[in-house]
């Protein structure tokens, strides 16, 4: 999947008639529209069941399960509307843009160097709110959301992919040794990454999953 990323990209350019500095590969460009609708299938969800929830405060959304599996606590919590409306619906508008991004990159358009920083640092954005909502779930909420989680996962993903991409395109800057290793493994840090957040969560409960 490594080379198979850096020959899309040159394939991409080859086959499609798209060249200049911003193209991206196909395996990218799948990557996002798939990411971007997975993130924006979660704040579409969340988003209706908030606003059932405040019609009907009594409600329970489907995926609240138990005690520690509960979106009706994490909706009903001060950090679910961090600025003044509900956290998903920002997500509507950003997983929308991670979606038409990867849908132009298959109908052959090019992004210049701008695009991709600027997409590169909404993501930044992105998985830096997802880490402090982690946080906020794990540690002070004291519950989990699994659309929520779906929605962290996605935007580890997307960020990690196009942090290569940019990088292996020069657009960031990087050792030539770094630049290697992510070309041929690109997979390896959204896997670490997802990996230790799955780790917190089985620590943080683990009396829960064991009894």
């Amino acid at each position: 999947m490594a080379t198979a990323l850096a020959e899309n990209a040159v394939a991409g350019e080859k086959t499609d008639g798209v060249s200049g500095e911003g193209s991206g590969g196909r395996l990218l460009a799948l990557l996002l529209v798939i990411t971007g609708a997975a993130g924006l299938l979660a704040s579409w969800v969340i988003t209706f069941d908030k606003f059932r929830l405040l019609e009907d405060p009594g409600f329970t959304p489907a995926c609240s399960m138990n005690p520690v599996v509960s979106c009706g606590n994490i909706m009903k919590s001060d950090q679910a509307s961090v600025f003044g409306f509900p956290n998903p619906m920002l997500g509507l508008v950003a997983y929308a843009v991670v979606v038409c991004a990867g849908v132009g990159l298959l109908a052959g358009a090019r992004y210049r160097r701008w695009f991709w920083l600027g997409l590169n640092a909404g993501m930044l954005f992105g998985v830096g709110f997802c880490a402090w909502l982690q946080y906020q779930s794990l540690y002070h909420i004291n519950s989990l959301c699994l659309w929520c989680c779906l929605a962290w996962v996605a935007t580890i993903v997307m960020f990690c992919y196009v942090t290569v991409h940019n990088i292996e395109r020069g657009f960031l800057p990087a050792p030539a040794v770094l630049r290697g290793a992510l070309g041929e493994f690109p997979w390896v840090p959204p896997v670490l990454w997802t990996g230790g957040i799955g780790i917190l969560i089985l620590i943080r409960w683990w009396d829960f999953w064991i009894s």
